[in-house]
């Protein structure tokens, strides 16, 4: 699915997590916000958590899921993340970023039906989280 093929939802999506990046970007501390839609057509946000030691920040997509399964409205239809420049960076636009591996891993767990907005040869596209991550470790 091409940028032109996203729907109005989409674009409504991607631009909400843009609004809350370029509210709450703090460099070294938020600079990845996500922002899901789930069936009920609800929107939950969340933004990244940037840590000192690396292993303690917590996801912008791993927030908006634990918003949405917090409020019990867990069927998640569409997410996307956007990156906020640094300040120092010649290319200033906020761009759909593709989620990280951890990231990827957690929508095959909790939202494994969803569609994932990526950049995608220069356009924007709808994956599948198992199109992400493919050949997912699975306990047997």
């Amino acid at each position: 699915m091409s940028d032109s093929e996203l729907t109005a939802e989409d674009r409504a999506l991607v631009e909400t997590a843009r609004a809350l990046i370029r509210q709450r970007y703090a460099e070294n501390r938020h600079h990845i916000a996500a922002a899901l839609r789930t069936r009920s057509g609800k929107i939950y946000t969340g933004l990244h958590l940037d840590t000192y030691v690396g292993r303690a920040s917590v996801c912008a997509e791993a927030v908006a899921v634990g918003t949405a399964m917090a409020a019990g409205d867990s069927d998640i239809a569409a997410i996307v993340s956007v990156r906020h420049p640094r300040p120092r960076d010649s290319n200033q636009v906020i761009q759909v970023v593709s989620p990280c591996g951890i990231c990827r891993e957690m929508l095959t767990d909790f939202a494994p039906d969803c569609r994932v907005i990526v950049p995608r040869d220069g356009a924007l596209a709808a994956a599948a989280p198992s199109e992400l991550l493919p050949n997912k470790y699975f306990r047997m």
